[in-house]
């Protein structure tokens, strides 16, 4: 008797064109809240009072600080290669007269991304971040809502970010990456 070694199955990703035609094509509904990352598709966490706060802060403050050179985008996606478009809660992207309208901002115009995180800390830190790296983009803010720290990720490498800095309250949180966003942290968390 021949006994058929088991086969494992075949992983298909979604890549971020087949994502667009699944949206256009009404797979979603209108207020299904959902990301593409690595070629998997995840739920997004509800946004709760607090978590709404912190981005209505930051949001407000980034416009000032980071001036004219930048646009600010407010949960708005960005593509990281052909298998990933997250949406994380804030960017900042180079500035273009278009804003972006023939195309969603790819890692190489995103400058900082700021992730809010109440529940999703672990999946931001561990799988989001990682992509932001190997996209190259100088910057990732974590802001842990729960511990009440901000998390400043730097020197992206194609393995993830080679620098964190924590910062927890009675301290600032600086950005290398846009000189003028210098805040309080115990202002971002309010």
């Amino acid at each position: 008797m021949t006994i058929l070694a088991a086969q494992r199955p075949t992983r298909r990703p979604i890549t971020v064109e087949m994502y667009h035609v699944m949206a256009e094509n009404g797979a979603f509904e209108p207020d299904d809240r959902v990301e593409l990352i690595g070629g998997e598709l995840f739920d997004i966490s509800p946004i709760g009072s607090l978590h709404a706060r912190c981005v209505n802060y930051l949001t407000r403050y980034l416009i000032h600080a980071a001036g004219n050179d930048y646009i600010i985008r407010i949960q708005n996606p960005i593509i990281l290669g052909d298998l990933s478009e997250p949406q994380p809660d804030l960017s900042i992207a180079k500035y273009r007269s278009d804003f972006y309208v023939n195309g969603l901002p790819e890692g190489n115009d995103v400058k900082i991304v700021i992730e809010v995180a109440q529940s999703s800390a672990d999946f931001d830190r561990n799988i989001k971040f990682a992509k932001y790296a190997e996209a190259g983009i100088p910057e990732a803010w974590l802001i842990d809502l729960v511990a009440e720290r901000v998390e400043i990720h730097s020197q992206p490498t194609a393995n993830g970010y080679g620098l964190v800095k924590m910062c927890h309250r009675g301290d600032n949180a600086a950005s290398k990456a846009i000189p003028t966003i210098d805040l309080s942290v115990d202002e971002i968390l309010g």
